[in-house]
């Protein structure tokens, strides 16, 4: 018990490393799907039926094919034929957030539909554009509906971070695979991956319930 418990400490500032490497892939992918996943809504129940088509197909196609297929196709294949040199923490960002959004999307498109109807007739009769009345109007509203789905998504893409490790990036999985597989403290060793993995979760999951609490508007119950 003593030997494991040192080969834990031994071993606790090197994962820990990597836990910052996983925050850094898990902050990357959901901006690059916040910023991607706000206007595929808006065009999903505002855009022409051709936009809605082509975001359609986005969202079937990341939603439907497993993120470890996606990892090796865009970090092996697509992203190769395009010729970009992405390291592996790059390219696992950029996949987990092209596939964050279109699940995001769809957090976002709910939020806007669950929004009383007729307000951007009604911003259009203040003498506001349809753009105006959507960022001013409709987003402010929808983005603060849309913090518990969001808070969904932040835990979902921190356990799926951890393929990271299929593409090379020193990730907290990759770097605890590294040592157990040198001191054969494969149990010990991944129960405190684990342990951290948790944690993360939970801290994460607590700022945005509190983000949550500060933003809700007394007596709106939409």
């Amino acid at each position: 018990m003593l030997e494991q418990l040192a080969v834990v400490l031994d071993a606790l500032p090197y994962i820990l490393q990597g836990a910052l490497v996983t925050l850094g892939i898990v902050g990357g992918a959901m901006s690059l799907g916040l910023v991607m996943g706000i206007p595929m809504a808006v065009g999903l129940v505002y855009g022409p039926r051709f936009v809605r088509f082509i975001l359609g197909i986005y969202v079937w196609f990341f939603r439907g094919v497993p993120i470890l297929t996606l990892m090796f196709l865009f970090y092996f294949g697509i992203f190769d034929l395009l010729g970009l040199n992405l390291s592996a923490l790059s390219a696992t960002a950029i996949v987990l957030g092209m596939t964050s959004a279109a699940y995001q999307s769809q957090i976002f498109r709910g939020s806007i539909e669950a929004l009383p109807q007729g307000q951007l007739k009604a911003s259009r009769a203040l003498g506001m554009s349809d753009m105006q009345g959507v960022c001013s109007i409709i987003l402010p509203q929808a983005l603060r509906l849309s913090i518990p789905g969001w808070s969904n998504e932040f835990s979902i893409i921190l356990k799926d971070s951890a393929l990271a490790y299929v593409v090379g990036a020193m990730d907290m999985f990759t770097r605890t695979h590294f040592v157990a597989s040198r001191t054969y403290e494969h149990l010990t060793l991944f129960i405190t991956a684990g342990a951290i993995y948790f944690i993360i979760t939970m801290v994460g999951v607590k700022l945005l319930l509190t983000l949550e609490k500060k933003v809700r508007i007394p007596g709106y119950t939409t």
